[in-house]
C-alpha cells in the first residue's frame, strides 16, 4: 500500500486532522468557559433593593410614592459561597465528609474553577488543566453521591466524559502555549 492510500484510509477512519483541531478547539472552549463562569458564579448574590413603581400608562413614577421590592444580581468578593447553603447543610451531616477536608475544599472551589477555566481557553498546559478539572469535578461527584443528587451526580458524569473526550483529542491542540501540558 502506498503512503498517499495510507494517509486516506487513515482520514477516512479518523476524521480530517483539520476537523479534529476544530473539535477539540470547540470543546476547549466550551469546557473553559463552563468552568470560568461557574467559578465567577460562585462570587454573585441576589439583593433586594426598593425601586419606585413606574405606572405603566405614562411611564412616570407612580405619584402615591409605592415602593417596590426587586432582586438584583451582583458580584463581589464578599459574596463568595462554594455551594449553596442547603447542600452545606446537607454535607456537614454527612459522615464521610469531615469538616477539616470540606473546609478547604470550599475555600478553593471558586478560584480553581477560574484558575482552570483561564488556562482552557488561552492553551496554557491545557493538558493539565484538564486532568485537574477531571478530579475536581471527581472529587464533586463524590459529594454529591454522598449526599443522594443524582441529577447533579448526571451531570458532573456529563462533564468527566467531555473532558475525557479533550484529553483523547488533545493531539490536535493548537493555538497554545506548553503544548507538551
Amino acid at each position: 500500500m502506498t503512503e498517499p492510500t495510507k494517509n486516506n484510509e487513515c482520514r477516512e477512519k479518523l476524521g480530517d486532522p483539520c476537523d479534529l483541531t476544530l473539535a477539540f478547539l470547540v470543546l476547549r472552549g466550551w469546557l473553559g468557559v463552563r468552568a470560568l463562569l461557574t467559578g465567577i458564579e460562585k462570587y454573585s448574590a441576589f439583593k433586594t433593593i426598593q425601586k419606585a413603581l413606574i405606572d405603566p400608562v405614562t411611564g412616570m413614577e407612580d405619584p402615591s410614592g409605592a415602593l417596590i421590592e426587586v432582586k438584583q444580581k451582583a458580584y463581589a468578593l464578599s459574596n463568595y459561597a462554594a455551594i449553596p447553603s442547603p447542600l452545606r447543610d446537607k454535607f456537614a451531616t454527612e459522615p464521610l465528609l469531615p469538616g477539616f477536608l470540606t473546609g478547604p475544599f470550599y475555600a478553593v472551589l471558586g478560584p480553581t474553577l477560574i484558575l482552570l477555566g483561564l488556562m482552557l481557553i488561552v492553551g496554557l498546559g491545557t493538558r493539565l488543566s484538564l486532568f485537574l478539572q477531571g478530579l475536581l469535578y471527581i472529587g464533586l461527584t463524590a459529594g454529591l453521591i454522598l449526599i443522594k443528587q443524582d441529577d447533579g451526580i448526571a451531570w458532573l458524569g456529563i462533564h468527566v466524559g467531555l473532558i475525557a473526550l479533550a484529553l483523547i483529542l488533545a493531539k490536535h491542540n493548537r493555538l497554545c502555549i506548553l503544548k507538551k501540558w
